[in-house]
């Protein structure tokens, strides 16, 4: 989740809790270190590097 604070004119800042589904990018590659998305029609893939960092490729 992130916060994001308002301040506006108003001098009293408002704490926004964005929320959005959270995955577990192993359970997407199931165990693996690939896994394929599709958008529309488009299919991109989810790569885990060796490093443990992220890469999304169309």
């Amino acid at each position: 989740m992130n916060d994001l604070t308002f301040h506006g004119n108003d001098p009293m800042p408002v704490q926004v809790r964005l929320q959005a589904p959270l995955h577990d990018a192993t359970a997407l590659t199931a165990g693996g270190h690939l896994a394929q998305i599709a958008l529309a029609d488009q299919i991109y893939t989810l790569r885990i590097t060796r490093a443990g960092k992220l890469i999304l490729t169309k």
